[in-house]
């Protein structure tokens, strides 16, 4: 398990879990306080060390426990009403929220992040000068990066069962497509780009348009520039096309993060951005 800030009382809790409910009070003291940490950004649920993602077990352990000890609550946002055991974020210092965001307790953005109407989860940590656009969603523990881009309607899918599970993870300056979808614990590497429309999964398989060569399955490469493509599988009752990723271009170190480029190299290709 990865070095947390998450008091250790949690595991316990872990181990009798099956017996709590919003009976327990002192349950609910040690799991808030763990939640809190992580809506600082004190804790978080997975970090990039040595470039493989090492998840934080007792963070994900404290969410898993919190849905089980606090009792369900009303709430309001102006004349919106609702009931919910995890309450919206208190308090979003140095972040743009225009109406119609959602972030919950438990998530955690930093300063300068924009939120047009949109929905993060608990546990999801959004890096500074990212932009999650309109519709877009980052699930449950979703580690975004420094000044992303996630564009309308995108899905970064969200994790917190088994509790080992890596979450998906965003690099910093990357770019994410109008209705792409990241799910299942895969990767975007840095200043990345993924066009519009494209599913990634811890599955997918990913080729290098170029030379024809297979990648690592369910990540972006650094600075590549992506695209959803098909490939043909012959099976007993025909052939069809199976969803995979195809790598159009890998960017040069340092090139400028702008949607212009991936434009111009969808237009390069054919392909209409």
């Amino acid at each position: 398990m990865a070095t947390t800030p998450i008091p250790a009382a949690i595991d316990d809790l872990w181990e009798v879990r099956a017996g709590l409910t919003t009976e327990n009070e002192d349950a609910r003291r040690v799991v808030t306080e763990a939640v809190d940490l992580l809506d600082a950004g004190e804790a978080r649920i997975a970090e990039v060390v040595d470039d493989a993602v090492v998840v934080d077990e007792r963070a994900k352990r404290a969410i898993l426990i919190a849905f089980k000890v606090l009792p369900m609550r009303p709430g309001n946002v102006g004349d919106f009403h609702h009931d919910d055991r995890i309450p919206l974020k208190a308090s979003l210092p140095g972040v743009r929220a225009v109406p119609g965001a959602i972030a919950r307790w438990g998530s955690h953005l930093e300063p300068g992040v924009v939120l047009m109407p949109s929905f993060v989860n608990i546990g999801a940590h959004v890096g500074a000068g990212t932009l999650v656009d309109t519709w877009a969603t980052v699930g449950s523990c979703a580690q975004v990066g420094r000044n992303v881009h996630l564009s309308g309607g995108v899905g970064i899918g969200g994790v917190l069962e088994p509790p080992q599970a890596a979450p998906v993870v965003i690099g910093d300056d990357a770019f994410i497509g109008s209705r792409s979808m990241v799910v299942e614990g895969a990767r975007v590497r840095e200043g990345a780009k993924l066009g519009a429309g494209s599913i990634l999964t811890a599955s997918t398989r990913v080729f290098d348009a170029e030379s024809g060569e297979e990648l690592p399955r369910g990540e972006v490469p650094a600075r590549a520039v992506a695209i959803g493509s098909t490939r043909i599988r012959r099976f007993p009752g025909g052939e069809f096309g199976l969803p995979c990723l195809l790598i159009l271009r890998h960017l040069e170190p340092g090139q400028e993060h702008d949607k212009l480029a991936l434009n111009a190299v969808l237009r390069e290709h054919g392909i209409a951005p």
